[in-house]
Order: C-alpha cells, then structure tokens, then sequence
C-alpha cells in the first residue's frame, strides 16, 4: 500500500493509478523488469503451492486441522463447483484446471489485505487476462472434444430460433460467446480488486493524515476514517473470496455449455 497523505505543504495526496505501476526493482536476465506487484504475485505462487503441497503429501486416515483445511478446500472446488456444474465424470476431468484457478486467485487477491503487501496479485491486468485467455481455450477445447461441429452449431446457431433471424443472432452469439465473455472475466476480476485497494488505501490514508498531520479537532475525522477501513477490509475479505468462487464457476458454466448437447 502506498501511503502518501503528506506533503511537504501539508496538503493530503490521495490514491492513483500510479500504486499499480510501481518502480523497477530490478531485471531478470537483464531485459524482464521486476516491481513490487511481481513480487507479490510470486509469493502468492509459492504460498498456494506449499500450503497445497504441504496439506495433502502426507495425508492420513484421521486428519489434522491443517489436513483438514486443506481437504475443506479442495473439496469445496470438487463438490460445490465441478461436480455440482459438470457432473461428476467432467467434473474429474477439469478439476485440476478449476481447482488451480481458484486458489490462484484466491491467494493473489488475500495480498490486497496483508499488512506490508497491501496488494492484490489480481489488480493489474496480466493475470487477469492470462486466467481469461486459459478458461476461453478450455471452453473451446471442451466443445471441440466433445463434437466439433455440436459445438459451433451450439454457439452460434441456438435451437428454437427461426431461420431468418439467424442473420442477426449468429453475429450477436458470436460477439458475445467468444469476445466479450473473455473480456468480461478479465475486468470483472480486476476491477473489483482495484477499486477495493483504492478505496482501502483512502481510508488509511485519510486516518494517518488526520491524526498526524492535520491533528486537533480532524482526529475525530481519523477515527471515523479507521473504522470505516477496519469495516472495509472484512467487506472487501469477502470480495476476495467471492471473486475467486465467481471466476471458476463462471469457467465451469461455460465447460457446462461447451459439452452440453444442446443449449
């Protein structure tokens, strides 16, 4: 989190867009620029792959709370989203896709409420767009394995509609299966992240510029501006949650409707 309320005339400096295009902090190979939200998004990496890692390589019949946990959520990506979606036969099948997707997202988006991170993972548009681009080739992949010519029929030439009408339906169907679904996952994603930082770097900005710099009177405001924060962050904690379920069902709908025989 970049606070900067205070200046060297007093006044009280707000959040930018420039929190999200941090200074180099140093280049891989000489040519890959490395900031500080990069470094966020690997230690998200590494965190989900340990706990993962840690939680289920030595598994046993009568499990620990860290097992536990661990199974809790894995089993809420195989019951709750692929199997409840897909059945259980394609929801096997793309469960490690689905499963991968969630607590990738997941712990990238907890950054954005860790104190000395204060950053989602998610809130710059890469990974965003890389998780978009990955659910919109294993949609088609989906489809085209199950019936290549069942799948564009299905996409683009819906049952129940007449004839004619299709000069208008086909290019609508087209336009929003395979160009606005892509873009829509990638800034549903990472506009509720930005917009949450935003607004959670104001409010502690604002309380850090009323009890330090304005003081007297203004600390009342502070105060007001640290609750308001506190209550943010359990609000934007399920934000974090949300997004990460609403991302992998919404690939799961679309696995749902590329196999599906008709819809």
């Amino acid at each position: 989190m970049n606070l900067r309320p205070i200046a060297g005339d007093g006044e009280f400096y707000g959040p930018s867009m420039d929190d999200f295009f941090p200074e180099t902090l140093f280049q891989v190979f000489g040519i890959i620029d490395v900031n500080r939200i990069h470094l966020i998004q690997f230690l998200s990496v590494i965190a989900v792959v340990l706990i993962l890692w840690l939680g289920t390589r030595r598994m046993t019949v009568v499990p620990g709370r860290f097992q536990s946990l661990v199974e809790m959520g894995l089993g809420f990506v195989r019951g709750g989203i692929a199997h409840d979606l897909l059945g259980r036969k394609d929801g096997d099948r793309f469960l490690p896709i689905l499963t991968t997707m969630f607590f990738m997202i997941l712990f990238m988006n907890i950054t954005g409420i860790i104190p000395f991170l204060n950053m989602p993972g998610t809130a710059i548009i890469a990974v965003p767009l890389t998780l978009a681009i990955i659910s919109y080739v294993t949609f088609i992949y989906a489809g085209m394995k199950k019936s290549p010519l069942g799948f564009w029929k299905n996409s683009l030439f819906p049952a129940g509609v007449p004839w004619p009408v299709y000069i208008i339906v086909t290019p609508l169907e087209f336009i929003s299966t395979f160009i606005i679904r892509p873009i829509t996952l990638t800034l549903r994603l990472m506009m509720n992240l930005v917009v949450g930082h935003m607004i959670l770097v104001l409010c502690f900005a604002a309380t850090q510029f009323f009890f330090f710099t304005a003081g007297g009177g203004w600390a009342l405001l502070g105060v007001g501006t640290l609750a308001f924060g506190g209550a943010f962050t359990i609000f934007e904690i399920l934000v974090v949650v949300l997004q990460a379920y609403v991302f992998t069902v919404l690939t799961a709908i679309y696995i749902q409707l590329a196999v599906a025989e008709e819809h």
